[in-house]
């Protein structure tokens, strides 16, 4: 069973936002890490364009990643934005 990750648009420009204030990534370093050009991040959190269903698996991705970093703070920080943002998302333990 495919588990649907579907956003509203506000709340992916928050997400996209707040995670990439968490990694301190810039916009077009956020956008390498994803595989997209810097104008689609750009529109993402801008609120201009929703990401695909699989950017926003990569999304996810990312944050249960950040929830395995030694730094408790990015631990922390992304378990948050994950139960914040994926509702049946669960942290890796």
């Amino acid at each position: 069973m495919v588990s649907k990750t579907a956003l509203k648009q506000p709340e992916v420009s928050k997400l996209i936002r707040e995670l990439r204030q968490l990694t301190t990534l810039t916009q077009e370093e956020f956008a390498t890490l994803l595989g997209v050009a810097y104008g689609t991040i750009n529109r993402w959190e801008n609120g201009h364009m929703q990401p695909s269903p699989l950017a926003l698996k990569q999304i996810k991705a990312v944050l249960e990643d950040l929830g395995n970093s030694p730094e408790p703070n990015l631990q922390e920080h992304s378990k948050k934005l994950l139960t914040k943002y994926f509702a049946s998302a669960k942290p890796r333990a």
